[in-house]
């Protein structure tokens, strides 16, 4: 059985279908081990000829076509939109439409109503009519999920600059936010930074409420154009959702009373913030979403687009546009360079490519360029920490990740560097301010500490994705991992660490993936991590991980999940077409248990040495990282060559690292 591709979620999900053309059950004609040492000589070569000049690597980061909608949006809004630009974004737009008029948010997903109104409103920018037939099957079938009152606060606040959606209608965002002391509920640091940097900037636009003329109504959108946001009940005020949609009220009442003096100072406040946190190449946090709602928050503010600060950012927006070879665009909602390079040279030395390698070398130098050595937002919460992470993009001072800083101190661990004085300074910061990171449960998140209230996700605001970044387990498992390799196994900030993350295995054996898909990223994050650090491979934890991997194994010897499994995690744990990076996740949690003679470790390395393409790459259409759970999901294309090779080189080479012994630890089981 096959995935579906119609959104239903009813259905078995599947276990034998491949992700790819090739035919994985074909044969290894030479054995297991030479089809493996095959791969990884073919997967070597073609990872090694990726590298830029400088050092780096970066596959495309692909998510969903609201990217591109909104880039138009902005570019409309701004009064910059080019018809070359907006050709171009329309051809990848209609290109991901699909056969039933949706835009979904993931390959072989349902379709999705606020991702189908924003791509539908960016063709009609380009000049698709109404009454096309792509269009007017969208059309219809935004009407039958409930049109545009059922979208999301965001789909609505794009509207509303254009007055297709009344500013009335919108939950309140009043820019006083930003006075709130840090223990104050509900302050600006309570946000996780990707939605911090989205909703300061909201503020100002919230207050504003600008209107730019429509350059077409949109009624057929509505499912009754004369009434088009019907009175909802509320909930009961005893609940939470009860309490924040009166809140909410009270906000659109005082914002009638709320000085005018007040207001202005508080969006002059907002301004300096956003201002403060532009990064030198223009962008803010390297990503997207905050420097279009920056732009727009500033633009309203007084900003000429000639202004020094909105032309560096206007320019980092193009950085963002991939030109493709049919003369699509696609627009990037992040870059990916530090965690892919960390990435691919983990991969190129476990695969057995000398630590003094030239290419290696050259990614290391331009890994320690990429620390970040000031404070940014998350010394809020610890003022007194030296920084020393690394971020995730090009230019990202303001926040660096605890997981890069985990991964780039891996990947550096394994170089063998001319100056190795240099490389023990920067590993020494980098694990120093992982250390400070921990969360007072003892696991980490990705960019705070104790990012965990409560209230942010109640806020009738914050409708779609995660805003908080509380600690998860795959996050956890890489420092630890990171803590063992050097020689902090015993520490009792790491055993803290590995006692969370055994609580955390859920019931089959598993654990749930945050920034991966999804259970098998969390497992194959997990168990290397937990055996580097001495726990022994007959652990009851590492065994019930061994038995849920085998269960799951699909008919084909590979591995996959769909991003199902966070909505309906019984029916799609586990479940879904075989991907190269799930397989090669789940085969470094089997060799790291000790599975390597396993039957499940074999058939999985056939599939991955079946499926390889004769340049040494995979396929992988499949959506296998995430950045909010189900609400939003990414296709790292370079996941598909990293993690395999990855895979395959332990399997040829063994494991990188001896586990310490943990015996003394007395760790719980």
């Amino acid at each position: 059985m096959t995935a579906t591709t119609d959104g239903s979620t009813g259905a078995l999900p599947p276990r034998a279908a491949a992700a790819s053309e090739t035919d994985s059950t074909t044969p290894v004609a030479a054995g297991v081990h030479e089809a493996a040492v095959h791969a990884v000589r073919r997967a070597t070569d073609f990872l090694l000829s990726r590298q830029d000049a400088e050092g780096w690597w970066k596959g495309d980061l692909e998510t969903n076509v609201t990217m591109d909608a909104e880039d138009l949006l902005l570019r409309q809004f701004l009064g910059i939109r080019e018809e070359s630009t907006t050709l171009a974004a329309a051809l990848f737009i209609r290109g991901e439409q699909r056969e039933d008029g949706t835009w979904a948010t993931f390959h072989g997903g349902p379709g999705e109503l606020s991702t189908t109104i924003e791509a539908y409103v960016a063709l009609r920018l380009a000049g698709d009519a109404p009454d096309a037939p792509h269009m007017a099957k969208a059309a219809e079938w935004i009407r039958a999920q409930g049109g545009i009152a059922a979208s999301r606060v965001f789909t609505r606040i794009w509207l509303a600059l254009f007055g297709w959606w009344k500013w009335e209608d919108l939950p309140e965002l009043p820019p006083e936010l930003i006075y709130f002391p840090k223990w104050m509920p509900l302050n600006i640091y309570d946000f996780g930074c990707w939605a911090r940097q989205t909703i300061v900037p909201l503020t100002i636009v919230s207050a504003k409420r600008p209107v730019r003329p429509a350059p077409f109504p949109l009624d057929e959108l509505h499912t009754d154009p004369d009434h088009p946001n019907p009175v909802k009940p509320l909930a009961p005020a005893a609940t939470w959702d009860g309490a924040f949609q009166r809140l909410d009220k009270g906000l659109h009442a005082l914002r009638k009373v709320v000085p005018r003096k007040l207001r202005r100072a508080a969006m002059r406040s907002a301004a300096r913030w956003i201002i403060e946190r532009q990064e030198n190449d223009g962008c803010w946090g390297g990503i997207q979403p905050p420097a279009v709602y920056s732009l727009i928050a500033l633009h309203l503010l007084g900003y000429d687009l000639r202004h020094p600060v909105m032309r560096a950012g206007l320019e980092s927006l193009d950085r963002y546009a991939v030109q493709r070879g049919d003369g699509a665009r696609m627009i990037e909602a992040c870059q990916s360079p530090v965690w892919d390079t960390c990435l691919a040279t983990v991969a190129l030395v476990d695969a057995g490519v000398p630590a003094d390698h030239p290419q290696l070398v050259k990614a290391a130098d331009w890994m320690l360029g990429e620390q970040v050595v000031r404070p940014g937002d998350w010394s809020v919460r610890r003022p007194g920490l030296t920084p020393g992470g690394w971020a995730f993009e090009f230019h990202n001072d303001n926040y660096p990740d605890i997981d890069d800083t985990a991964e780039v101190v891996l990947a550096l661990r394994r170089v063998k560097h001319h100056d190795p004085e240099r490389v023990e300074k920067a590993i020494a910061r980098g694990v120093r301010w992982n250390l400070g990171m921990q969360s007072k449960d003892g696991a980490w998140g990705a960019f705070d500490v104790d990012n965990t209230s409560p209230f942010p996700n109640r806020l009738p605001f914050c409708d779609f994705g995660e805003v908080i970044d509380p600690p998860s387990a795959d996050v956890t498992a890489h420092v630890v991992e990171m803590l063992a390799v050097e020689g902090l196994a015993h520490d009792p900030r790491t055993r803290r660490g590995i006692e969370w993350l055994l609580a955390e295995q859920e019931p089959n054996g598993s654990w749930f993936g945050r920034w991966g898909v999804n259970y098998i990223y969390g497992t194959g994050s997990v168990v290397p991590a937990l055996t580097t650090a001495g726990l022994p491979a007959s652990h009851p934890a590492i065994r019930r991980a061994v038995a849920w991997l085998e269960s799951v194994q699909n008919d084909d010897g590979g591995w996959g999940e769909d991003l199902r499994s966070y909505r309906h995690v019984k029916e799609w744990s586990g479940r879904g077409a075989s991907t190269a990076s799930q397989t090669a996740w789940a085969l470094m949690a089997l060799l790291a248990a000790g599975e390597r003679d396993s039957k499940a470790v074999e058939r999985g390395i056939e599939w991955l040495a079946a499926t390889q393409r004769e340049d040494g790459s995979w396929d992988e259409v499949y959506f296998t990282g995430t950045g909010f759970p189900w609400d939003f999901s990414i296709n790292y294309h370079l996941y598909r060559q990293v993690f395999p090779l990855t895979a395959l080189g332990r399997y040829v080479h063994g494991e990188p690292f001896a586990p310490t012994s943990l015996a003394e630890a007395k760790v719980a089981g």
